[in-house]
């Protein structure tokens, strides 16, 4: 029998119901998604911009994306990016259509780039998604610009966000906010000594393909 190559193996450490490490959990939801539209790595590659190199180790939970990176692939593979998020046990509530409670928020940590985002929007939100953004200090979005179609609007709850919008940093402490259309290049990291919070809103969650750019 030939060997299967590693788009074909399904081993049981890909099992979904077992406990994994975010980084690993993620890349076994995106490897299932993946293979679930029929597109091989190089398929995904093209769709999204990204290496295959790249995207082999995100499935393999060697590498965490960016949120830029996420936002790619959540356009390549129409899905919005809270997709990404980690579903807490027994997730589905009777209210959980119009309601998030504390305790039932769905998590996406991207440990690298310092960035955690828990998301406060119901499971049925299509036209906005709502997070709850902890930047640890010297977390980023990315290195990179990007773009996309919507708005994008916030308060900073605690610490220091530096919010770069067309090439142009603009500090922000507790109590600022902004709002502003997602088409513009922008950025984010904290500069600060201390975590930074921010309520962040996104409309509509999934840009439209043809959208995103770096």
């Amino acid at each position: 029998m030939a060997p299967q190559n590693e788009d074909q193996a399904f081993s049981q450490s890909e099992n979904l119901d077992l406990p994994l490490d975010d980084e690993r959990w993620l890349g076994v939801r995106l490897k299932a998604l993946r293979r679930e539209r029929k597109l091989s790595l190089h398929n995904l590659a093209e769709l999204s911009g990204l290496s295959t190199g790249m995207l082999s180790q995100i499935e393999r939970g060697l590498s965490s994306p960016s949120l830029r990176s996420l936002r790619l692939l959540g356009v390549a593979l129409r899905v919005p990016i809270s997709w990404f998020f980690a579903l807490p046990e027994n997730d589905e509530t009777p209210e959980s259509r119009y309601i998030t409670r504390r305790g039932h928020r769905r998590l996406l940590k991207l440990t690298p780039t310092g960035v955690m985002k828990e998301l406060l929007s119901p499971v049925s939100s299509e036209l906005m998604e709502m997070y709850e953004l902890l930047l640890q200090p010297g977390g980023s979005s990315g290195d990179d610009f990007y773009s996309h179609q919507g708005e994008k609007a916030g308060i900073v709850v605690a610490g220091t966000l530096q919010l770069w919008l067309d090439a142009q940093p603009h500090l922000l402490r507790e109590g600022d906010s902004f709002q502003f259309p997602s088409m513009l290049p922008h950025r984010f990291d904290n500069p600060g000594r201390e975590p930074t919070r921010v309520i962040w809103m996104t409309s509509p969650p999934m840009p439209k393909k043809g959208n995103t750019a770096s």
